[in-house]
């Protein structure tokens, strides 16, 4: 079980090897795979935007097409096959929308693990499914974890998101930020506490969320964190007015955390298709 340390976590992985989205540094020598195959998504965030592609442009939710899981894995036997494919150590599932809502995930990652057992296995989460889920992540073989925590506070989480679909309802405002946030919390305890190594991706959005950044960061670290990736939000959708933060607040905002845990500062806010070395 996880047990809290005010040093840091007991069980903290080597950070510096094997997955570049889960490494402090970043350096170019892995890669990963990233598998466009689940296109629902049951919250709406405030600053996501899938409508359209630019194959030159790099962002969270942007895929050329989705594909099934078929596909997928003729995706990985490809990219394996190509001059890069040594260095290419992880699939992950990381969109177009939220991957533990969508079967091809699963289906996928199962896929992989029977016909790729060497690659590590990740997927990005907004956390609202993860509780339910994770005793099936641990059966398929999924060891790396990232999820999307822009808040503890229902007030701003009704800032960041529309919507919540939850239980055949769609919750709106607060009453809907507490159900994901809840859930959010919940799900990185009990990942860490099977042994999962978690990644948490806040979306650093000035004059919404800038001020309450490191009581996120504490309770991250006690439901068992191993890493935080604070990334500048790319205004669009419905928080386009907001101007994204400068080099100068993001770096501020990750010395701060960085005394709590480890900051990823190189993520390049990957496309749900992306395939390659950071």
């Amino acid at each position: 079980m996880h047990k809290e340390c005010t040093q840091g976590n007991m069980n903290t992985p080597n950070l510096n090897l094997g997955h570049p989205c889960f490494s402090t540094k970043g350096h170019g020598n892995t890669g990963r795979i990233h598998l466009a195959v689940a296109p629902g998504c049951n919250i709406s965030c405030n600053y996501c935007v899938r409508k359209f592609d630019c194959a030159n442009e790099s962002r969270p939710g942007v895929t050329s097409r989705v594909q099934t899981s078929e596909e997928a894995l003729e995706t990985v036997l490809k990219a394996k096959a190509s001059d890069i494919g040594s260095k290419l150590t992880v699939v992950g599932i990381a969109g177009p929308g939220e991957p533990l809502a969508n079967k091809a995930t699963f289906e996928t990652m199962r896929g992989v693990k029977r016909n790729f057992p060497e690659m590590i296995l990740c997927l990005s989460t907004n956390g609202l499914l993860l509780p339910e889920k994770i005793a099936e992540l641990v059966d398929i073989g999924v060891s790396h974890v990232t999820v999307t925590l822009n808040t503890l506070d229902e007030q701003v989480g009704a800032k960041i998101y529309s919507y919540v679909r939850w239980k055949g309802e769609t919750l709106i405002g607060p009453d809907a930020a507490r159900i994901l946030i809840n859930n959010q919390l919940e799900g990185i305890k009990l990942a860490a506490e099977a042994g999962m190594t978690l990644k948490i991706n806040t979306v650093l959005i000035p004059g919404v969320n800038d001020q309450l950044l490191y009581s996120l960061g504490m309770e991250i670290k006690k439901r068992g964190a191993h890493i935080h990736n604070i990334m500048p939000l790319i205004p669009q959708g419905k928080l386009a007015h907001i101007i994204a933060p400068t080099k100068e607040q993001l770096a501020d905002g990750r010395d701060s955390l960085g005394a709590i845990l480890p900051q990823m500062k190189h993520c390049q806010q990957c496309r749900a298709d992306a395939i390659g070395l950071l």
